[in-house]
């Protein structure tokens, strides 16, 4: 009796399995790499191992390194000379810092990055009022108007209600401030319809509403040059956004809990 060999080829479930297993080795070597070059133990302008080699003292495969070693050189940890391999960049430690959108799509990231704004955002409106000009003050006005006549429009009242803070940043006189809170942009301030996804819209109005009242007091405190004053109003609207998020983020979780 014949056996037979099966040639059939490899089920398309083993090919994923094997794909997963080869992008988990990848995402661990590079990890371990990166993780050298940050805290110095491979310093800059130092030589890496061939691929050759970092294959047989991790026991991957060479597509796994090569993916690795690409992925260091797109974070700009690695530059590869011709001829004689690739090296730690000269600038390899310093990190840009970055705020993704992706990391602001749920009520935690938001609340984490209000507490952030809450230290810049007292000081910056100080600033605002002790260095403000005339022109300054029509600006943040303009905003202000902006966010009350598109209320109803969560995303249009976001672009202005950040148009407000950028208003205040150019106010301070200092070009590090607009460009942080020009950095920020709509992350500063998320659409209100990430977080009152499902509130009815009387909701919404109250919401608009108290934060108009609080936008209004830093205003009045920049244009009477008070930076006490105009700190004090900052920190209560950066206070009064923390609670709002931390209770709608505690609500929701109670919701998901008895659902």
């Amino acid at each position: 009796m014949t056996s037979r060999v099966n040639t059939a080829p490899p089920s398309e479930g083993a090919d994923t399995d094997e794909n997963v297993r080869s992008a988990s080795l990848t995402d661990e070597l590079f990890t371990k790499f990166e993780a050298q070059i940050r805290s110095g133990a491979l310093a800059p302008g130092a030589r890496l191992p061939t691929q050759k080699e970092i294959a047989l003292a991790e026991n991957v495969s060479r597509t796994v390194v090569r993916e690795a070693v690409a992925r260091l050189a797109a974070q700009g940890l690695t530059v590869s000379r011709q001829g004689s391999g690739v090296f730690v960049a000269e600038n390899a430690e310093y990190r840009a810092f970055q705020i993704g959108r992706e990391e602001l799509s749920e009520l935690a990231d938001v609340i984490k990055l209000l507490e952030m704004r809450l230290g810049i955002e007292t000081e910056m409106a100080g600033l605002a009022a002790a260095r403000r000009t005339t022109a300054d003050i029509g600006a943040i006005q303009e905003a202000l108007q902006d966010m009350a006549e598109l209320s109803g429009d969560p995303v249009a009242a976001a672009r202005a209600d950040a148009a407000f803070h950028l208003a205040i940043a150019r106010a301070t006189q200092n070009d590090y401030y607009v460009r942080f809170v020009d950095f920020l942009g709509l992350r500063m301030v998320p659409p209100r319809n990430l977080y009152l996804r499902d509130q009815p819209e009387e909701v919404h109005q109250d919401y608009a509403s108290r934060v108009h009242q609080e936008h209004e007091a830093i205003l009045e405190a920049i244009i009477r040059m008070d930076p006490a004053r105009a700190r004090e109003a900052a920190r209560h609207h950066m206070q009064e956004s923390l609670t709002r998020h931390s209770m709608l983020s505690a609500s929701t979780k109670m919701r998901e809990r008895t659902s």
